[in-house]
Order: C-alpha cells, then structure tokens, then sequence
C-alpha cells in the first residue's frame, strides 16, 4: 500500500465524520423550526426575513433535509450551496453586525457544508449513483 492510497483512506474517513458532524449540527438547528414553525416566523418576522413563515418552512426543510442528505452524501454540491446559503441569510437577517464570538457557528457551518458538498470522500451516495462523475472518472 502506498503513501497516497493510506492518505485517501484517512481523508475519506475524516470527510465522512465531518458530514456526521455537521449534517447532525445543522438537523439540531433546524428540527425546531420545522416543530414550531409559528414561533420560527415569529422571531423571523422580527429580525426582517421577508416572507417568515414561508422562510420558516423552508429554512426548516433547507436545515433537516440538507443535514440528512450531507450525513448520506446525496446530492453533496447542491446540498453544500443551499446550507451555505442558509446560513449567508441567518448571518444577514439575525448576526449582522454582531461581535464574532456572537455569528462564528453560523461562518463555521456555512463554509463546512459548502467545503463538504465539494470534497465529501469516499463514502457518499453519490459516489455510487449511476450519474455520480465522480465514481466514472476513477
């Protein structure tokens, strides 16, 4: 066994235990807006998201699906974008202009998810579905 393939090994494992991680972060944090979407677009509605209950649902779905699908490895790019996303409007609507130690989390999972969808190893769905680039090129 070469030095490369030991390293593509460890990096495989440590990207699977980062989407565990994080997909599980993002699932905690958004569980709650899907269980009372009502108080979600209150607190919404009071920060300036436009259309609050809408966003609540949506960034609840955004949050557990996309946790759930990063933990699988399914769909890893779109699902890095739109939790980097999620977390660009949870900086602008509810951490803006706030001290760093107030929005780190929110930098924290917007750049980790974003960095998994594109690198998320080995051990992801996607590697194994039938239009995965990823499994042809290998």
């Amino acid at each position: 066994m070469n030095e490369q393939s030991s390293s593509l090994r460890v990096g495989d494992f440590t990207s699977l235990l980062a989407r565990l991680v994080v997909g599980g972060v993002f699932i905690y944090h958004g569980w709650p807006k899907l269980a009372d979407p009502g108080a979600t677009a209150e607190f919404f509605g009071m920060v300036g998201v436009p259309m609050p209950q809408v966003a609540a649902v949506v960034g609840g779905l955004v949050e557990v699906g996309g946790g759930a699908a990063l933990i699988l490895g399914f769909a890893l790019p779109v699902v890095g974008i739109l939790l980097a996303l999620e977390m660009v409007g949870a900086y602008v609507f509810a951490h803006a202009g706030q001290a760093f130690s107030e929005f780190e989390l929110v930098v924290v999972l917007g750049a980790a998810a974003l960095a998994l969808g594109f690198s998320g190893g080995r051990f992801a769905l996607d590697r194994i579905l039938p239009w995965s680039r990823r499994r042809r090129q290998e």
